[in-house]
């Protein structure tokens, strides 16, 4: 694995993958062309986003956790390292709440699986939200808005549109963006993202 992580996390991680693979034949986690890449295509790019984490972390929000990537990877690797942290993952289908419920209780993770839709969802009051090939930009921003906390900040994995993503929101929102490269593919970027505001312009 090209990221250095502990062997109970190693361990962990196995254990997800091989449930999720036995899950995916019954409802779709992950497309089929990528069952035999999971490592590196699903859990080690979801692995680069907690390490952009903030050295201040009470709490996590991971937004569409479908089939738990990012949010069930992160829970894995909070476990060794900060284990005190709960890991929200938010999922509207009931049937994915079921399979990320069987991977939380298998591996003992300190999370709260919420089966709501995102806008219907009270606010989180979160310190970091992640959400991975769940809504384009300017709609996640809407989203983070309600459920971040003043001084939290957004990990948002994006692929090779991210640079007409980013115009397209600044077009309605403010905020502050860094752009960290990929560790998993040349051409994506995860996007860390503060100090959301709604544009006055256009409010």
């Amino acid at each position: 694995m090209a990221f250095h992580v502990s062997r109970e996390t190693t361990d962990d991680l196995r254990q997800f993958s091989e449930l999720l693979l036995k899950w995916n034949r019954r409802i779709n986690l992950v497309s089929k062309s990528s069952e035999n890449d999971i490592w590196e295509r699903h859990i080690e790019d979801s692995l680069q986003i907690w390490g952009l984490k903030p050295e201040k972390l009470d709490a996590w929000a991971d937004l569409g956790s479908g089939g738990g990537f990012p949010g069930i990877v992160i829970a894995i690797a909070a476990k060794t390292e900060k284990p005190e942290l709960q890991v929200n993952l938010v999922e509207a289908d009931a049937r994915k709440c079921a399979f990320l419920h069987t991977v939380a209780t298998n591996l003992n993770l300190n999370t709260r699986i919420i089966n709501t839709r995102i806008e219907e969802l009270p606010p989180l009051n979160t310190d970091v939200i992640s959400a991975r090939a769940l809504a384009p930009l300017p709609t996640l921003l809407e989203m983070a808005k309600k459920h971040l906390q003043p001084k939290g900040i957004c990990l948002f994995p994006k692929g090779e549109t991210v640079h007409k993503e980013i115009e397209a929101a600044r077009k309605l929102w403010s905020f502050e963006c860094i752009s960290h490269p990929s560790q998993t593919s040349p051409a994506s970027a995860i996007l860390e993202i503060g100090a959301i505001e709604r544009d006055r312009a256009v409010s």
